[in-house]
């Protein structure tokens, strides 16, 4: 009970501590605590708390043992005697501990678990100006202490939640200093403590809070000062800083750079220089401006292993001085490159053929070209001698070069006025000498004015007759038939004359407003609804054809007109259209066409007829001959000799009409292209032979000779046989037919490397040159004075089987000489075979 009595003495003092009081058992444990039965556990300081917990602790303890000691020992009196003892220790520690505790305004905040927190403090504990004692409720009943965003700076409010969270989840201590709104500062530590967590809040004040407040000042310099090296650094010039030794003792970035130094702080300790000494020497030397500036010297220095121009200035500064270098190479270069240009600007005005003449503010002549001394043929020394703009003006009156002027002195302040002026100025001057000129007076944005002269007399002259010339175009235009139209590069309609409207029903007042070229197309296809030829003429016209090339187009109209337009393209992307009118050609075309048509028809019709009725012919012309060969043979009884002689009559007639049937029906093969040549090898020496042998009546009856000229190398070639010996039986035939008797007739067989030529020559008439060209049509017969007359088929024949061997065939003829024709025949066939002779 006396130790009972002692802790809560303890308690009731207002330790804010945390206190393990060591009991023999657990229960004992249990039953120290405070008078409302809370625990004796506060928050102090980690090393007040650590130290006070371990005095009170071994006080209790060696109490404990104490009493224990003396009742096994002395029995109950000597216990009470060292009791009251060990409470006179106890009752010290706690006036020690409470003396600690309140040297300083402070309050402790203790969490257990997930319970209630518990505040104990000093009552004087003030937020932001509030004593925590004047709250409602006091020390132990106001939660505004918890309120940090309340009486705390936002910051430091959700910094300090942030841990207090982090010290209840984890266990983890802090310490922070904190600020309040008003500028006061409040030390902050967390730590826990036997399953607890513990919030110091102590104010600070006299030396702590003035050292808290040197630490603040000292951390916005260095922040300020690490700004200002950052700002140094971002500056692409090298800076640098001396000492009152001359000593560098700062550099920023480009400077390391530029002296190649590789670190800020290898270049502080080496100390190297960007400029050599006499410059730095110069540098040191040079005085201040008027204004108290500093002058910069423009120096040469080495930066970045590169020689360059440098702009170097240095001031006086507390504590040493500070320079800057400024590279100016690429500034003199562009300065030298422009006097360049200036230079060249000079010497290009003096070629121009416009009059330039330039004055500065105080209105005198500081820049003239040649042609401005041309123009007014003025001395080039007054011209030198910088005259004002007005004497110049006044020295032209007296040279009567100036416009005539009513009142000369107020249009010469009209003319200076321009000085004045914000914009450009210009305006025509009609010179006495009949000259135009466009003078352009254009302020300079420095001050003075630049004066154009241009003259357009010239220009004026030409159009002039420029206008004549469209004029005189367009009334030319207007007296032509033809519809003629003239679009731009744009598409518009630039020109049409009288005929283009009249055609196509535009009326004048819609030409004048130069529509575009759909417009036109859509009021021409009112009358001419095919567009095919209209998007061509679109495509010329607004340039979206590949080629701009002549384009050629047939509009029809629907009153049956009928246009040729030719569309050509022109300079600058215009296009010129015209339009012909060729109905009458048109109508003439059209009929010669329907009228050959109508021929090809009539071919056609009569070659099916001919085929058709020599089909049918040929089969009672077969039995014909047949009976009649029965008859020649006396099989069926014996004839008499007229009869012997009609039967050889009616046998030739037969023959004859058989040949000419079957010479159509090969024609009408080879027009339907249904004639295939039965290729073999053709001996040409036999097949003549068997072809002379053909003709042999022929001849005995004409008294003809035949005569074969085959050398007997010619050989043998790829042909058709039985078309070759039908070639040459028809030439045969017409060489006897126009041969006289005693006359001879040869053939002759030449080969040559690439082909098989054959020949027959006769010796007859010849046949004129206006009926050789047509010897080889068809049903084209030409007695020429001979008693032989046929159908006009053998040659046409020819000529088909030579083409079908993929030869050729050729004629020659004169009157009173004879004809020749002649059969080529190619040696290599069109499957590349070739016949070798033999």
């Amino acid at each position: 009970m006396g130790v009972e009595r002692a802790v809560r003495g303890l308690t009731r003092a207002g330790t804010l501590c945390v206190v393990f009081a060591c009991a023999p058992d657990a229960a004992m444990a249990q039953d120290i605590g405070t008078p409302t039965g809370r625990p004796l556990m506060h928050a102090m300081p980690a090393h007040n708390v650590t130290v006070l917990a371990v005095v009170i602790g071994l006080i209790v303890f060696a109490t404990i043992l104490s009493l224990l000691y003396l009742h096994e020992r002395s029995g109950w009196s000597r216990r009470e005697r060292g009791l009251q003892a060990a409470l006179a220790d106890l009752q010290g520690a706690h006036d020690r501990a409470e003396l600690l505790l309140h040297a300083d305004s402070q309050v402790i905040v203790s969490w257990a678990g997930r319970g209630e927190p518990m505040i104990e403090g000093d009552a004087g504990f003030a937020l932001d100006g509030t004593p925590l004692g004047a709250v409602a409720g006091g020390l132990g009943g106001t939660r505004r202490i918890l309120a940090f965003g309340s009486w705390l700076t936002p910051g430091d409010a959700t910094a300090l939640e942030d841990e207090i969270d982090s010290l209840r989840r984890r266990g983890a201590g802090f310490r922070r200093t904190l600020r309040t709104p008003s500028g006061r500062f409040v030390e902050a530590q967390g730590q826990a403590v036997s399953g607890r967590a513990l919030l110091r809040l102590r104010e600070t004040t006299g030396e702590h809070r003035a050292l808290i407040e040197a630490r603040a000042g000292i951390e916005a310099a260095a922040d300020e000062i690490l700004a200002l090296h950052s700002l140094l650094d971002a500056i692409p010039q090298p800076v640098w800083h001396r000492d009152r030794g001359g000593a560098l003792a700062f550099v920023n970035t480009a400077y390391v750079s530029a002296v190649e130094g590789g670190s800020r702080d290898g270049v502080l300790r080496a100390g190297t220089e960007l400029l050599d000494r006499s410059a730095r020497d110069r540098v040191a030397r040079e005085e201040t401006g008027l204004n108290g500036s500093p002058q910069a010297l423009r120096l040469s220095g080495v930066v970045a292993g590169a020689r360059r121009i440098l702009d170097v200035s240095e001031s006086t500064a507390e504590g040493g001085r500070v320079g800057i270098a400024v590279d100016v190479t690429d500034l003199e270069s562009v300065k030298a490159d422009h006097q360049r240009q200036m230079a060249a600007h000079v010497r290009t005005l003096d070629q121009l053929p416009t009059a330039v003449a330039m004055f500065d503010q105080g209105q005198r002549l500081i820049f003239h070209n040649a042609a401005y001394q041309k123009l007014w043929d003025l001395d080039t020394a007054f011209l030198d001698s910088r005259p004002l703009d007005g004497e110049i003006l006044d020295r032209l009156r007296v040279m009567r070069k100036l416009p005539e002027q009513a009142d000369f002195r107020s249009w010469k302040a009209e003319v200076l006025a321009a000085y004045r002026a914000v914009e450009a100025t210009d305006g025509p001057w009609y010179l006495p000498d009949g000259r135009t000129l466009n003078v352009v007076a254009d302020p300079n944005p420095q001050g003075g004015l630049t004066y154009l002269f241009q003259d357009l007399s010239e220009n004026l002259k030409l159009e002039s007759r420029y206008s004549a010339a469209m004029k005189e175009q367009a009334e030319t235009l207007d007296t032509l038939k033809e519809p003629v139209a003239l679009f731009g590069a744009d598409g518009r309609l630039r020109l049409a004359n009288q005929a283009f409207q009249a055609v196509w029903r535009i009326n004048e007042a819609s030409v004048k407003d130069h529509p575009r070229i759909d417009a036109v197309i859509a009021a021409c296809r009112t009358i001419s609804p095919d567009p095919e030829p209209w998007m061509d003429i679109r495509g010329m016209v607004t340039g979206l054809s590949e080629t701009r090339s002549d384009l050629s187009c047939r509009l029809e109209v629907l009153d049956g007109s009928v246009l040729d337009c030719t569309a050509r393209p022109l300079n600058a992307g215009a296009t010129l259209l015209t339009f012909i009118d060729v109905t009458a050609s048109v109508n003439v075309e059209r009929a010669l066409t329907e009228k050959n048509d109508a021929l090809e028809r009539a071919a056609q019709l009569r070659d099916t007829f001919v085929h058709h009725v020599s089909y049918e012919l040929r089969s009672p012309l077969t039995n014909i001959i047949g009976f009649t060969e029965l008859l020649g043979d006396e099989t069926v009884g014996a004839l008499n000799e007229r009869q012997r002689e009609y039967s050889d009559h009616i046998k030739g007639s037969s023959s004859a009409l058989l040949a000419i049937i079957n010479d159509i029906l090969d024609l009408a093969s080879i027009d339907a292209h249904s004639l295939a040549l039965q290729r073999e090898t053709v001996d040409v020496r036999s097949t003549i032979e068997a072809a002379a042998r053909g003709v042999e009546d022929r001849l005995k009856e004409s008294s003809i000779a035949l005569d074969l000229d085959v050398p007997g190398n010619v050989g043998s070639f790829p042909a058709d046989a039985k078309r070759i010996r039908q070639i040459l039986f028809n030439l045969l035939s017409n060489a006897v037919g126009f041969s006289k008797a005693g006359q001879r007739v040869r053939v002759e067989a030449r080969r040559t490397a690439e082909e098989l030529v054959l020949k027959v020559v006769d010796h007859g008439r010849g046949i004129p040159q206006d009926v050789i060209t047509r010897v080889f049509e068809r049903f084209e017969s030409h007695t020429l004075g001979t008693k032989h007359r046929g159908v006009g088929l053998g040659l046409s024949i020819v000529r088909s089987f030579v083409e079908l061997h993929g030869g050729r065939v050729t004629i020659e003829s004169a009157l009173g000489a004879g004809t020749s024709v002649t059969c080529s025949f190619p040696l290599e066939t069109a499957d590349g075979n070739r016949e070798a002779a033999e």
